[in-house]
């Protein structure tokens, strides 16, 4: 079902960069650049890959991100929480509600604990997709992780979130 994807110019191209960088300018952290760079190619295609397969769903892999956080939610998320869940930006998240809303995958309804606020829900047919796009998505990522052991996924896990919690504390 994947096609493989270029890597927009891979591991290769990035190290031959970073090497003419760090030859430039003494003291370049090397090592960490050529983290955040491996990170973001490797967002890049994790993308890629997920538009190519939820586009055979009708839906796009950021609308997939939406349904799967709603999924992972007991009653339902506000946009906000979409938000910050799924990692789009509010903007984003409205027009992505709002193409699932057309598309029948989701409801939007007033809280009831807060009319001022909106709660999203996965709909019936929403729920139904899920159901079938999850044996793919299972394949995919197994197919993903294939060449990984299990105790380096958990090594790489403490080592991201490590990451992300200094991020998170920059200003």
């Amino acid at each position: 079902m994947d096609k493989p994807l270029p890597a927009a110019g891979g591991y290769a191209s990035i190290d031959q960069k970073l090497a003419i960088s760090s030859a430039r300018h003494p003291g370049f952290p090397r090592d960490q650049a050529m983290l955040a760079r491996l990170i973001k190619l490797v967002h890049k295609l994790f993308c890629d890959h997920g538009n190519q397969l939820m586009r055979d769903y009708g839906i796009s892999h950021p609308e997939y991100n939406v349904l799967m956080m709603l999924d992972g939610s007991e009653h339902g998320l506000s946009p906000s929480e979409i938000s910050e869940a799924a990692s789009e930006k509010s903007s984003n998240v409205t027009r992505l509600i709002d193409q699932l809303l057309a598309k029948g995958l989701v409801s939007r309804e007033p809280s009831a604990e807060d009319r001022r606020k909106l709660v999203v829900r996965l709909s019936p047919a929403g729920e139904q997709l899920i159901e079938q796009v999850m044996p793919a998505v299972i394949q995919q990522l197994q197919r993903f992780f294939s060449g990984v052991e299990p105790e380096e996924l958990r090594h790489t896990e403490t080592v991201l979130t490590r990451i992300l919690m200094g991020l998170e504390q920059q200003p």
